[in-house]
């Protein structure tokens, strides 16, 4: 069984094809071009993300060699579009999840955010698709469908109009208990009379595609963030991990209930297989990488690879709010502005880049602590993957300020290989979650270095940092 995995981020597209072990036969990754616009705009080209699916997953099918059995697809979760249904094209950009510019939509609805987070398991917030789809509706266009680019690709591979339950509870449109589509929040949200896809399962086969070679079962759909918590195997209550992307991304394992937050996290489906809807828990740093890219556009480091050798070698009381496109949980202020303290004369670049590196893992830790007393008991460990999982710096910062120890998954593809799971476990009735995301060990584990006490002095300096980057006083 050879499957190729794409898993189309915000900044590229990566296809990866892997055995029946999960082993990774072949990966070719092509870059996309996010547009960030004044006013908090952030767009892509729908066009350039359909062409990076099809060249990375041709080149990638070419580099393997073997006889594919399907495709799955991974997504970026809250990006919405309108398109044509009739002919596929698309009629504009697509809005990005990072987009801020449908503030004022939920601002106008603000009487409604309690029973939307009471339905949803989310926040009203311009992160998620909804408010973006109606600003979409009120400023681009009426014409055809809105919905988010996986629906919108898998279309254009197979003629389907579908998404994956865990993408679907990421649009505040969804009954999360229910697991289906609610007039009440298309209402609320003025989306009455839109079109909107079938919910299926990931381990459902929703068509078949020729665009890679001969035909193949079009399969593994979910969501990117999701798709990381299974392949690292977070299949029991309380087991979590952290992606750090273009923004990190928190996510701990609920089981079979749907149990809302009291501290601003978002519940969403984590994903439905083998005829069951597991949810998770999960918590947003909007920028992770982006941040580094700022670095980088600033002059002082050249790349990520860099951050290692420029990251001053010790903590000099620099702190750093990163919050270049506001806060997410707990404060939920997209207005928020990013901030440098504790600077002096003798402060360098090594200084800043640290205390960057520092700001991503002070935000996570905030997370951890209040996933924490979400579940009722702190975690113990905290898997994670993504591209800068490379940084020791930054790992041991995360451990030192989390007080856990952060076990780094051993594949950097780790959003493929979980669709790539549910592509296994669509065609293998026998297969078992378990069965297809176990045998792996941590490449590295960072264990705290600092006391217990220097991480909650850290973290409380940092704290009144971030309150003074807040646009409002938090609730």
């Amino acid at each position: 069984m050879h499957i190729l995995a794409i898993d189309q981020g915000t900044s590229g597209t990566k296809a990866v094809v892997t055995d029946g072990s999960g082993r990774v036969l072949a990966t070719v990754e092509v870059q996309v071009h996010p547009r960030y616009l004044d006013g908090g705009g952030v767009e892509q080209d729908p066009r350039e993300l359909l062409d990076s699916v099809l060249e990375a997953g041709r080149r990638a099918a070419a580099a393997a060699g073997v006889p594919l059995t399907a495709v799955a697809l991974a997504n970026q979760g809250e990006t919405v579009l309108a398109w044509d249904r009739a002919t596929g094209e698309p009629l504009g950009p697509a809005i990005v999840w990072q987009d801020r510019r449908a503030e004022q939509v939920c601002a106008d609805r603000s009487a409604a955010a309690g029973r939307v987070a009471e339905l949803t398991g989310l926040v009203l917030d311009p992160y998620f698709s909804a408010p973006k789809m109606r600003w979409l509706r009120d400023h681009r266009t009426t014409a055809g469908v809105v919905t988010t680019t996986d629906t919108w690709l898998v279309h254009r591979l197979c003629g389907a109009f579908v998404t994956d339950a865990a993408t679907a509870s990421r649009s505040l449109l969804l009954d999360l208990d229910a697991v289906r589509w609610s007039g009440e929040l298309l209402d609320v949200f003025g989306l009455g009379g839109e079109e909107l896809p079938e919910i299926v399962a990931s381990d459902a086969v929703v068509g078949t595609t020729t665009a890679f070679g001969g035909e193949l079962p079009v399969t593994g759909l979910i969501v990117d963030q999701q798709a990381a918590l299974l392949a690292e195997q977070c299949l029991d209550a309380g087991t979590a991990k952290c992606t750090y992307g273009t923004g990190a991304f928190l996510l701990a394992q609920l089981g079979t209930t749907a149990a809302r937050s009291r501290a601003g996290l978002a519940t969403s489906v984590a994903w439905r297989l083998r005829g069951e809807t597991a949810y998770c828990v999960d918590g947003q740093v909007y920028t992770a990488a982006s941040a580094v890219r700022w670095l980088a556009e600033l002059g002082l480091i050249t790349g990520a690879g860099q951050l290692d050798t420029v990251a001053a070698p010790a903590d000099d009381g620099v702190l750093c709010v990163p919050a270049l496109a506001g806060l997410a949980a707990p404060w939920w202020d997209s207005s928020a502005t990013a901030s440098f303290t504790g600077m002096t004369l003798s402060t360098g670049p090594g200084h800043l880049v640290r205390a960057v590196l520092e700001g991503v893992a002070a935000q996570v830790a905030e997370l951890v602590t209040l996933t924490g007393d979400e579940l009722g008991a702190p975690l113990t460990r905290l898997r994670v993957d993504g591209g800068l999982t490379r940084s020791r710096v930054l790992m041991q910062a995360q451990a030192d300020l989390a007080q856990l120890p952060v076990e780094v998954y051993p594949s950097p593809h780790a959003t493929a290989l979980g669709a790539a799971a549910c592509a296994r476990l669509a065609l293998d009735p026998a297969a078992t979650p378990a069965g297809v995301t176990g045998g792996w060990r941590p490449a590295a584990t960072y264990e705290p270095a600092w006391s217990a006490d220097r991480a909650a002095e850290h973290l409380g300096r940092w704290r009144a940092a971030a309150r003074a980057c807040l646009s409002k006083e938090p609730s």
